[in-house]
């Protein structure tokens, strides 16, 4: 699938969300949903304060953009995320018939639209979803390998053991 004109503005303001997860203690995941070039959903991930182990970003926005839309068919819509999406939210974003991936990063341990899995190419499902792979890829990654570079060092100085006194 070709870049859109208006796709790395949509994976800047993905990239907006992602960078706010990491000061709620979240994986820097983030994600756009977009309807006639209008943004009907944007958020990041919320693992870890919900408790809630489908609180993924894209399942977050795709609620919501049911929600706002009156409709669990989100045809016509572009969905933006800064990592490719696991398998449960690639299965969501077919289930959902939403038209359009754009994702940054790729995700060779979990990625279900082309890395490990390709689900929304899937021809025995009954909707295929057009995907670009790699948009702002570096800058996804970037965020990414901060958050767990920084939760390494916080979890080795807590255990580290203390140091006498001399």
């Amino acid at each position: 699938m070709q870049q859109e004109p208006h796709d790395s503005h949509y994976m800047e303001l993905a990239l907006q969300q992602a960078a706010l997860a990491p000061h709620m203690g979240e994986v820097p995941i983030g994600a756009v949903l977009v309807h006639n070039h209008e943004v009907i959903a944007a958020d990041h991930n919320y693992r870890e304060v919900s408790q809630d182990p489908t609180a993924h970003a894209e399942m977050i926005v795709i609620r919501k953009a049911a929600e706002r839309l009156q409709t669990w068919r989100l045809t016509e819509t572009t969905l933006y995320v800064t990592l490719e999406p696991c398998p449960m939210c690639a299965g969501a974003i077919v289930q959902s018939r939403i038209a359009r991936l754009v994702f940054g990063a790729w995700d060779p341990k979990a990625g279900a639209c082309g890395s490990i899995f390709d689900i929304p190419a899937e021809r025995r499902l009954n909707h295929r979803v057009q995907v670009l792979g790699g948009l702002l890829e570096q800058e996804s990654r970037e965020l990414l390998q901060e958050f767990f570079r920084a939760k390494r060092g916080t979890l080795s100085e807590s255990s580290s053991p203390p140091k006498s006194a001399s």
